[in-house]
């Protein structure tokens, strides 16, 4: 496999903050998600920590077939980080055991990285 990746991101708080990722192989080919049911986007203080942030995730394919994960920080969720921590994260995706004797589930983190919070200076309103 090709991942994890890292990409640190950079990150305004309390606005929305939305990416894909498009797995792929380590030959360079697509990751094919079709049995994956379940991805995650999670926030932490340390590696490790107990308390984690549920970001929103899901599985998808694009207007061509390409499986990848979306995943957002939503404003409700991004008002609550704090800009004097960096914090990590990790985006996972969970494929169940099959049923079969000595089937197991596959459990992959796509991508790991930081997030660092900047408050911002104004903001729009309707």
């Amino acid at each position: 496999m090709a991942f994890p990746g890292t990409y640190n991101i950079s990150y305004y708080r309390g606005y929305t903050f939305e990416f894909r990722v498009y797995p792929k192989t380590a030959t360079g080919a697509t990751f094919d998600l079709t049995n994956y049911t379940v991805a995650g986007f999670f926030l932490a203080a340390a590696r490790g920590a107990e308390s984690t942030i549920e970001c929103t995730a899901n599985i998808a394919q694009d207007s061509s077939g390409l499986w990848y994960v979306n995943c957002v920080i939503k404003p409700a969720v991004g008002l609550n980080l704090d800009p004097d921590i960096t914090y990590v994260y990790d985006v996972e995706v969970l494929k169940p055991a099959s049923g079969d004797a000595g089937s197991y589930p596959y459990r992959y983190t796509l991508l790991t990285g930081s997030v660092s919070v900047t408050d911002h200076v104004g903001e729009v309103t309707a």
